[in-house]
């Protein structure tokens, strides 16, 4: 099910006003979401922000989630549609995120 104008305005709201990894559990379960939903969502509305450190490659790490996310941005669809892909390898989500971007 996807978020609703109020939903997404509740969420903006909550989260920066404290936006921390427990606001983000408090809303998922408040609106009956994933904590993954939660994250996706206020990822696309520009707004959430993660602790940033590197890998062992010096990179920053970005979660399976968040690919996906910047998949479904690229393709113009909701990642809702594309549920279950976040379970593919790493790598192949990284390869698949660069073809679109370079398309």
């Amino acid at each position: 099910m996807s978020y609703t104008l109020e939903n997404t305005k509740y969420l903006l709201e909550k989260y920066t006003n404290e936006p921390t990894k427990e606001t983000v559990e408090s809303l998922g379960k408040e609106l009956g979401k994933s904590t993954k939903s939660v994250i996706g969502k206020l990822s696309r509305e520009g707004v959430y922000r993660r602790e940033i450190y590197l890998s062992k490659t010096g990179d920053v790490p970005a979660t399976k989630i968040e690919i996906v996310t910047a998949i479904a941005e690229n393709l113009g669809i909701e990642v809702e549609s594309l549920s279950g892909l976040e379970k593919s390898p790493k790598a192949t989500l990284k390869t698949l995120e660069k073809a679109l971007k370079e398309s």
